[in-house]
């Protein structure tokens, strides 16, 4: 069954946070190496993408877990997986690997729910994140004119992770966590150009995310104005996720449900860190704050970002069942 018709029929629901459950193991050094790595000259430790490769057993119990909690899809983890952002742990040499075990590892557990549960099949997201530098802002303030990358070193980038993600058997690709629109252009740039050389294509999702109460995103846009940005690709979804909690993204829901041609997504994080940079939202607190968006219709797919967990993810998941998705059609012939 396609995703497409799916989300016709019901809200589906992403899992949560990944970063959040990784923390959940005392991990050291040797973890985020194997052989290949056992001489890298650099520490390695943090680089949770690369747990893929040296630790697969976690990151495919985090992926079983959520699926268990009621998700329809999961992130693969690569949300740092392109080389802008591996040259921090000079690992450039690895971003193909990372993206593709990430891939199959997290489509190997959605195979076995899907096997078991046909009635709902199970789909894996490619998770490409921001990278670790702006193309439309200077990292200087006394230099505006100053660029830490240019377009086509990023469109380079996220082209060499998708196709690694779609070679592992990613359903969709997901340009999440969004700060700078020409970054997510780049990417987009690059993914219609993979698609035409592999003469395939799958799902693209892109999920934004509004950085304080201005209600933009870092690079400057609002919801309305980054959606027309990107407008101009045929997207699966748009969305946002991460940087405030439930209640404060709903304002700018209610901007993508009235003007999107496309489904909508939202997946924010579970409130706002406490002064120790840990999230105290209860699973139920955040549930009842996403019914909000649910009750309105705006959205058809809604998950979890930082501070989520499966907990969190099945409280979402009870409620979303009971609601219908955001009719996509309607609006686009109003619009």
């Amino acid at each position: 069954m396609k995703i497409e018709d799916i989300l016709k029929e019901r809200i589906m629901v992403l899992d949560g946070a990944m970063g959040t459950m990784i923390q959940r193991h005392p991990l050291e050094e040797k973890d985020f190496r194997n052989e290949q790595l056992k001489d890298h000259p650099h520490p390695l430790k943090g680089n949770n993408d690369l747990l893929s490769i040296t630790r697969p057993d976690i990151i495919k119990e985090i992926h079983r877990q959520y699926f268990e909690a009621g998700s329809d899809i999961v992130e693969t983890n690569t949300f740092g997986s392109t080389w802008v952002a591996q040259a921090d742990y000079h690992l450039e040499f690895l971003v193909y690997e990372i993206n593709y075990q990430s891939a199959r590892i997290a489509k190997e557990v959605a195979a076995e729910f899907t096997q078991k549960e046909p009635h709902k099949p199970r789909f894996v997201a490619g998770s490409m994140g921001p990278t670790t530098k702006l193309a439309s802002m200077s990292p200087d303030v006394n230099n505006p004119g100053y660029r830490a990358i240019t377009f086509d070193q990023l469109a380079a980038a996220f082209k060499e992770q998708a196709k690694g993600l779609m070679d592992g058997g990613a359903d969709l690709l997901l340009l999440e966590t969004i700060t700078d629109t020409l970054n997510v252009k780049a990417a987009l740039f690059a993914i219609q150009e993979l698609f035409d050389e592999m003469g395939r294509k799958i799902p693209v999702m892109v999920s934004g995310t509004i950085t304080d109460a201005s209600g933009r995103i870092l690079s400057g846009q609002t919801a309305d104005a980054f959606l027309i940005s990107v407008s101009h690709v045929p997207l699966l979804s748009i969305g946002l996720n991460c940087a405030m909690g439930a209640a404060a993204l709903r304002p700018y829901l209610q901007v993508l449900d009235e003007k999107a041609p496309f489904f909508v997504s939202a997946y924010p994080n579970a409130g706002l860190p406490n002064e120790f940079g840990h999230y105290d939202q209860t699973p139920d607190e955040m549930a009842a704050e996403v019914e909000e968006y649910l009750k309105e219709g705006l959205v058809n797919i809604v998950g979890g970002c930082c501070g989520s967990t499966p907990d969190h993810i099945r409280s979402i998941a009870a409620i979303a069942a009971r609601y219908t998705p955001r009719k996509k059609e309607s609006l686009k012939e109003a619009s």
